[in-house]
C-alpha cells in the first residue's frame, strides 16, 4: 500500500480494486470506467478491476457504477501478490 501526502495534508492511497456488478457490461464500457478491465464470470456478473488512484477516485468510480444501473454485488481491495523470490532449487529447474 503506497501512501503519499497531499498538499492539503490528507493521505491518498492507490490500490487495486475489484468491483462486481450483477449483469453483463460489454467491453466498450471500459472507456467509461477510465480504462479499467472488464470481464465476466460464470455467475453472470461483470468484474471491473484495476488500479484506483485514491479514495476520491474510488468514490467517483462507484458513482459511475450507480449511473450504469446494474446492481452492485461487491467492492474488494485486492492486495498485490508477493513477488516470487527465486531459490537455489528454482534456478536448477
Amino acid at each position: 500500500m503506497s501512501q503519499t501526502p497531499e498538499p492539503s495534508g490528507q493521505w491518498q492511497e492507490a490500490g487495486r480494486y475489484e468491483i462486481r456488478l450483477k449483469g453483463r457490461l460489454e467491453p466498450r464500457w471500459a472507456a467509461w470506467f477510465d480504462g479499467l478491465t472488464l470481464s465476466h464470470d460464470v455467475e453472470g456478473t461483470t468484474v471491473v478491476e484495476g488500479l484506483v488512484a485514491d479514495q476520491a477516485a474510488l468514490h467517483g468510480l462507484l458513482q459511475k457504477v450507480r449511473d450504469v444501473g446494474l446492481p452492485l454485488v461487491s467492492v474488494t481491495r485486492v492486495e498485490p501478490e508477493p513477488p516470487v523470490v527465486p531459490t537455489p532449487e528454482h534456478d536448477r529447474a
